[in-house]
């Protein structure tokens, strides 16, 4: 049973991670690209909404995905025990940056829940935009470990 489900997680991991960066681009150079202060009024409260509940249910499969996979690859012995083996290295790489993209995410999502439509403050503007441009390229490095881990095993 747990071999079926962990042939699922597999799936639903790569979809998920292929989904949330994708997401993440396309937020990343919509916000680039809309320079327009109206334009930016206009776009964000219809589509932030939609890619934020997206994000949270793609980050929730992608945690829990990614636990199953631990387990069926025995890599949290690897993770805790660092060994000083390259697997070793990635998995503790990549679990630090999975923490500091979920954090951000958490923050960017309960700025953008809380302000869609509204003016931000200065320190809300301040987090949104930084919390967005370190997930888009904390993703970039948590893809790049996940091939080294895929690569390894």
């Amino acid at each position: 049973m747990f071999e079926l489900v962990s042939h699922w997680a597999f799936h639903v991991h790569l979809i998920m991670a292929i989904s949330w960066i994708g997401g993440s681009v396309f937020m990343f150079v919509l916000g680039i690209t809309l320079r327009d202060k109206k334009a930016q009024q206009e776009v964000y409260p219809h589509v932030g909404p939609i890619f934020g509940w997206f994000e949270v249910v793609a980050l929730i499969s992608l945690l829990s995905s990614g636990i199953i996979l631990g387990l069926k690859y025995g890599l949290f012995s690897l993770l805790f025990n660092d060994n000083g083996t390259p697997i070793s290295h990635a998995l503790n790489m990549k679990l630090t940056l999975v923490i500091i993209l979920t954090i951000a995410t958490v923050v960017h999502f309960i700025i953008a829940y809380r302000t869609n439509g509204k003016e931000r403050t200065r320190i809300e503007q301040l987090l949104s935009r930084g919390s967005s441009m370190l997930i888009f390229f904390l993703n970039l490095f948590v893809m790049h470990y996940a091939i080294v881990l895929r690569n390894i095993l």
